[in-house]
């Protein structure tokens, strides 16, 4: 690491990855090394400086081995200090008169904890900031269950006998096999059959496992063996709650009850198309089915506290304890599918609930889509709880009309990156190939592909050239959409709207993203993609922050 990259972490402030200590020995003592070192492994893994203060001030680390600081007696220090034993890189760096240890600290697989027994993990705070707090046991088992490639559901459940399952949960579970999505296969097959099909006997004395608990399982059994296993449905008007109801059944009949408890509430929104009526759901079916098995399936039941499903005026909400599993991140939740139990799973998809090709996210997006609700948003997500907002208020009817008669009448179904970038620009306005890009989080020469493909049909149109060259929708698009939005387009291009803000800016001094949409007749996302090309063009920059933010010529004082 270079001074100057030191320098600019130190300037950023601490994150999930980044830890400062004060490096005076009055401060640092080899334990609090050792634990901001297993702190750091639990998360993301990450980078500790010895020598800056929490305010990213660069104090310098005192000699630790006589006159000086010796790097590898550093690493031996916390290899030999922690359990299992962590491998750390560690080097100096000098800035100006002051020295700070730069210690490389990898993301380990399963629990690490101090020589001690001390275990610590980093969170953020209810502030936002980095924080190490004590690592709960329950969250330890569930880590090292992942890290093994075991799966909850294939535990024994010590002390389990048929007894404890309910064998109205077997029809149940026939029943849906039974069905056009289901495997037929096991829609007459006997209980001990099912069980085998599904992986959820092992051999031993204790046969059942968690997974036949959690899925066939009664009640009490739930409560001895799963305790976790609680789903809480609740009801917002206003702000205030009109309903709420906790749910603790096995996992199919949980489900249905959920089912029910948004359906009598899933109110219907009437749409010409032509002459045809549609309906649309506050919630599409297949969004409510596919969000609660997600839920269902994916949640961490080795971690405490209950699934939540909201449903107030304007989202659909619902929130499960277990970060996303182990390879899923919200720049691949579009692509990969990993449950964090393949055995429930599996038993889900053979019930018919949810899509055998794990395309359930897919499904979730394309559905809102067509629906013109927008994309769902998974921003709340963090380590310990996977978060899904789905807005249930306000369909973009334009969206619905235009999906619905351009699909009858070509024969040609859009794909949901198709749908997704039809929707990015009729929201935000036009935008480069890369831009749409960026904000959609797929890769460029994807993007252009599909852009010329809308072009050929007639959708989209570019207009500027090189690094102006901005996409749009087209007159077709909004013919079809019956939406007057193509006149106000037309009225102000992207050169022209540059234009009248240079000149209010040039006029007046500054500009704000409020004016610029009076100024130009835009939505305020539009208003915000044009500020964005300005900036990036380097004809403003941005001054101030929030409801202070303006834009003014670039370099002016």
């Amino acid at each position: 690491m270079t001074p100057r990259e030191l320098q600019e972490i130190a300037a950023a402030g601490e994150t999930l990855r980044t830890e400062f200590k004060r490096g005076t020995r009055q401060h640092l003592r080899d334990d609090t090394i050792v634990e901001a070192v297993t702190c750091l492994a639990n998360g993301e893994g990450g980078i500790l400086f010895l020598g800056v203060e929490d305010d990213g001030s660069i104090t310098g680390l005192d000699a630790r081995h006589g006159p000086t600081t010796e790097p590898h007696l550093l690493q031996a220090m916390i290899l030999n200090r922690t359990e299992p034993p962590v491998a750390t890189l560690v080097e100096l760096v000098t800035v100006g008169n002051h020295t700070v240890a730069v210690i490389d600290v990898p993301n380990e697989v399963s629990p690490v904890g101090t020589s001690g027994g001390r275990y610590l993990r980093r969170r953020l705070d209810a502030k936002g900031e980095p924080e190490c707090v004590p690592y709960p046991l329950h969250e330890m088992l569930s880590t090292g269950l992942s890290a093994q490639g075991r799966d909850y559901a294939s535990t024994p459940a010590r002390g389990a006998t048929w007894d404890d399952l309910d064998p109205q949960e077997f029809e149940r579970f026939r029943v849906m096999c039974g069905s056009r999505r289901g495997d037929g296969v096991l829609a007459s097959a006997s209980d001990e059959d099912v069980l085998r099909a599904l992986r959820l006997i092992v051999p031993g004395p204790d046969p059942l496992t968690l997974g036949a608990i959690l899925v066939f399982g009664t009640e009490g059994a739930l409560a001895r063996f799963v305790p976790t296993s609680e789903v809480v449905f609740t009801e917002l008007r206003e702000g205030q709650i009109v309903t709420s109801e906790v749910v603790r059944a096995p996992l199919f009949r949980a489900a249905a009850r959920i089912y029910d408890l948004i359906e009598t509430r899933n109110t219907e929104q009437e749409v010409f198309v032509g002459l045809h009526r549609v309906g649309i759901r506050r919630v599409p079916e297949p969004v409510i089915r596919e969000v609660v098995a997600n839920a269902l399936v994916h949640r961490d039941y080795a971690s405490l506290g209950p699934i939540s499903v909201e449903l107030d005026d304007d989202t659909f909400r619902v929130s499960s304890p277990g970060g996303f599993p182990a390879g899923i991140t919200l720049d691949n939740l579009l692509e990969d599918s990993r449950p964090r139990s393949p055995i429930i799973a599996d038993a889900f998809k053979r019930a018919g609930i949810v899509d055998r090709a794990g395309r359930g996210v897919r499904e979730i997006f394309d559905q809102l889509l067509r629906a013109g609700r927008g994309e769902p948003d998974y921003s709340r997500s963090t380590t310990s709880s996977v978060v899904v907002s789905v807005p249930t208020s306000g369909s973009d009817v334009e969206t619905v009309r235009f999906v619905l008669d351009f699909e009858e009448s070509t024969g040609q179904r859009l794909t949901l990156l198709q749908l997704r970038m039809i929707q990015e620009l009729k929201s935000t306005g036009p935008q480069s190939a890369d831009e749409l890009a960026t904000g959609l989080k797929e890769s460029s020469a994807r993007v252009r592909v599909l852009l010329t493909r809308l072009t050929e049909q007639g959708l989209v149109e570019a207009r500027g050239s090189g690094r102006h060259r901005r996409n749009h929708l087209t007159a077709a698009f909004y013919r079809i959409a019956q939406s007057s939005e193509y006149v106000r387009l037309q009225d102000t291009d992207p050169i022209q709207q540059d234009r009248m803000v240079v000149a209010y800016v040039d006029q007046y001094g500054s500009i704000t993203r409020r004016k610029v949409a009076e100024l130009c007749r835009l939505s305020p996302d539009q208003a915000r993609v044009v500020l964005r090309r300005l900036v990036d063009s380097g004809r403003l920059e941005l001054r101030g922050e929030r409801r202070t933010a303006h834009y003014v010529t670039k370099g002016s004082r």
